[in-house]
């Protein structure tokens, strides 16, 4: 399976669908369920480390989401563990079918606010040209970066109904778009 395709099966895994609800959602970054998810983990596994971030819910214009969905591996266990955090609750707890091996990600990351508006650099135009919109949005070690593995990026993906979609790589660190690639 290539890195891309290993990536996107994880966020099918990590995608739980919801009902609309009378209520607005209430939107939120990818720090903000961090670290209900890693207390989770920790009743999980003592070793579980946290290993990919994805949302699991439509993205908003300023990378926020209803959900998010935070990927732990143990190895102990020798196994991954999938949280989904909406409304400052785990709404699921998802044992992963298939191996993931990723370094674990550092504590130091730019948010997906951040990430989103250095990809926007890149991607704004694509959007304006290609009536495009944001689709995904994940944080992992190592997957799309070989050139620097310990690097943690932040994917932004775009997606076009004309085109093939725009992938924005932003260091996770540093802030800076690293990468871009179509498809």
């Amino acid at each position: 399976m290539t890195r891309t395709g290993l990536a996107l099966a994880v966020g099918a895994v990590l995608a739980v669908p919801t009902g609309a609800g009378a209520d607005d959602p209430v939107l939120h970054t990818a720090r903000d369920g961090e670290s209900l998810a890693r207390d989770a983990a920790a009743v999980w596994a003592d070793d579980a480390r946290l290993v990919y971030i994805e949302n699991d819910e439509p993205l908003a214009e300023l990378g926020t989401a209803e959900r998010w969905g935070y990927l732990f591996y143990s190895p102990s266990r020798d196994a991954a563990r999938a949280y989904s955090v909406k409304g400052g609750k785990i709404r699921t707890a998802t044992d992963l079918g298939f191996d993931f091996e990723a370094p674990p990600l550092p504590s130091e990351w730019i948010d997906s606010a951040a990430a989103l508006a250095a990809a926007e650099e890149k991607g704004r135009e694509f959007r304006e040209k290609h009536g495009a919109q944001v689709r995904a949005m994940f944080l992992v070690r190592g997957l799309l970066y070989p050139e620097n593995p310990d690097v943690p990026t932040w994917a932004v993906v775009y997606d076009s109904s004309t085109t093939s979609g725009l992938w924005v790589l932003v260091d996770a660190q540093s802030g800076e778009v690293v990468r871009t690639w179509r498809g």
